[in-house]
């Protein structure tokens, strides 16, 4: 039978803020109602009925509350089947009730981790009974309701409002946000425990929103001035330590939301912060600046004439330090050891998307000349150049580069002829010279359009991962208009 009449219940929270009404509603439906320790005070305290779990047991809380309801007749009544004769002859046999709803909310152990208390006081928030009750519900969701937190109080409530039943589908999705909270409850113990830390940031992407950030960043930076790192902030750390790392020549990226607003390769530190800069010295306001050579004295005094929110560099000379120490809250990290992660998981809907990291940088082993001119060795440089930039930008991408220099990126189009107008926009303002410039993309010109557009600015030579069913068109204008075109056979989506 699909639908389910809940006849008794099961409660032992920590949190009882929105409990009372569920109770009401709970008593006035005639269920029988078993809790234990702070639970069932609360209970007795609003005049309703309620059994203690000992009574059920016959035996009491021990060690100091560590055990309440691991018990044999507590789980019995929770994982007998309905429909199973030899459950119920059992349940008779050991004189075992059954139960139809179970509520629990675990202890706050991220909330104990957050307060920065002490080991023990942060061991002692790892709830081992309240996680059993919820496995052991949401597995027998077909006769169970299993509610997992104080989140799903108010869900709860609406059901009960409209009687004492529930639907295969509604325990079922309440077993899949137990398991939820089982999964996330579990990381955060384990992170803690194999040495990762839970810092609590001031807010998410939004001050309307909370955030925190578990794991071991401190392996691979040290914040050796000023201010928290916020939640956006280290999305865009992360977003620089990639791009660097494509990246051996002396070379600067300054960053603004995850996309390189300015980025240069040269010899000389200064001068490849000068050129990085003249990108758009507009958006770089405020950005975040990221270096993969120690910093000298002469670039921090260039550095420190713009407002920047971050610096990161593998280290600074003292004195350069001491420039750019200068402002209070500016951050200023020195990279340790950054491996970027080989997977990556993003969650959507009501799961979790996996994949392998796109860690290919492309050599010019690599590419494949598609038109009848081939690329200059300095074309070829500055197609790899341009490629790596793509390849760390959000999709649709276009990057137009020239000797080392990003000119022009346009990215998170959707359209790829956006992208590329807004790249040359954008180095139009700055006054960029385009002549003789590269453009690359991150995936095919399904039409001629890009390669016609970029010729008419100048760009001598072309990187793209082909693979369209009208490469020939684009190919075709190249040979007609002296460009140079490569592929590379792998496209660079990032979205």
């Amino acid at each position: 039978m699909s639908n389910k009449p809940i006849q008794s219940a099961l409660i032992s929270v920590f949190n009882k803020d929105g409990l009372e009404p569920i109770l009401q509603l709970l008593h006035k439906q005639g269920v029988t109602i078993y809790s234990t320790g702070g639970t069932q005070s609360f209970i007795e305290q609003h005049n309703i009925p309620v059994n203690a779990v000992e009574d059920l047991t016959s035996y009491p809380s021990i060690l100091g509350g560590r055990v309440k309801t691991l018990h044999p007749k507590v789980f019995g009544a929770i994982l007998a089947r309905r429909e199973n004769e030899q459950d119920q002859k059992e349940l008779a046999e050991f004189e075992i009730p059954l139960f139809d709803l179970v509520i629990v909310d675990l202890y706050p152990f991220e909330d104990t981790l957050k307060s920065g208390a002490d080991h023990q006081s942060i061991i002692e928030k790892i709830d081992i009974g309240g996680i059993s009750l919820i496995r052991a519900a949401a597995k027998n969701y077909t006769d169970v309701v299993c509610i997992p937190s104080k989140n799903e109080y108010a869900e709860l409530e609406t059901i009960l409002s409209q009687g004492h039943t529930t639907t295969n589908a509604q325990r079922r999705s309440f077993s899949a946000k137990a398991f939820a909270v089982s999964s996330n409850y579990d990381h955060l113990i384990g992170t803690y425990l194999a040495g990762g830390n839970i810092h609590a940031l001031r807010y998410g992407e939004n001050p309307h929103q909370e955030a925190s950030f578990q794991g071991n960043k401190d392996d691979v930076f040290e914040q050796i001035h000023g201010k928290e790192l916020s939640y956006n902030n280290l999305l865009d750390v992360d977003a620089t330590l990639n791009y660097l790392h494509d990246f051996d020549q002396t070379t600067v990226a300054i960053i603004k939301h995850n996309n390189a607003c300015g980025l240069a390769c040269g010899d000389n530190l200064t001068e490849t912060w000068k050129r990085a800069l003249a990108g758009d010295p507009v958006s770089a306001f405020g950005g975040i600046i990221g270096i993969n050579k120690t910093v000298d004295l002469a670039t921090a005094q260039e550095i420190d004439k713009i407002f920047f929110e971050v610096i990161l560099a593998p280290d600074y000379n003292a004195d350069a330090l001491e420039v750019l120490k200068t402002k209070k809250n500016r951050v200023i990290l020195k990279i340790k050891n950054f491996v970027p992660l080989h997977t990556e998981k993003r969650s959507l809907l009501n799961g979790v998307l996996v994949q392998e990291k796109d860690l290919k940088v492309e050599t010019a082993a690599d590419l494949k000349t598609a038109t009848t001119l081939e690329p200059t060795s300095a074309q070829i440089s500055d197609l790899l150049f341009a490629n790596k930039i793509v390849k760390n930008s959000k999709s649709n991408t276009i990057v137009l580069a020239k000797n080392g220099q990003l000119l022009g990126l346009g990215c998170g189009m959707t359209s790829r002829v956006d992208a590329l107008k807004h790249a040359i926009t954008k180095a139009k303002e700055f006054e960029l010279d385009l002549n003789g410039a590269v453009m690359s993309s991150d995936a095919f010109f399904p039409f001629p359009d890009c390669v016609e557009i970029a010729h008419g600015e100048g760009i001598k030579a072309v990187i793209q991962p082909g693979g369209s069913i009208k490469d020939q068109d684009s190919i075709d204008y190249c040979n007609l208009s002296n460009m140079a075109m490569v592929f590379t056979g792998t496209r660079h989506f990032k979205h």
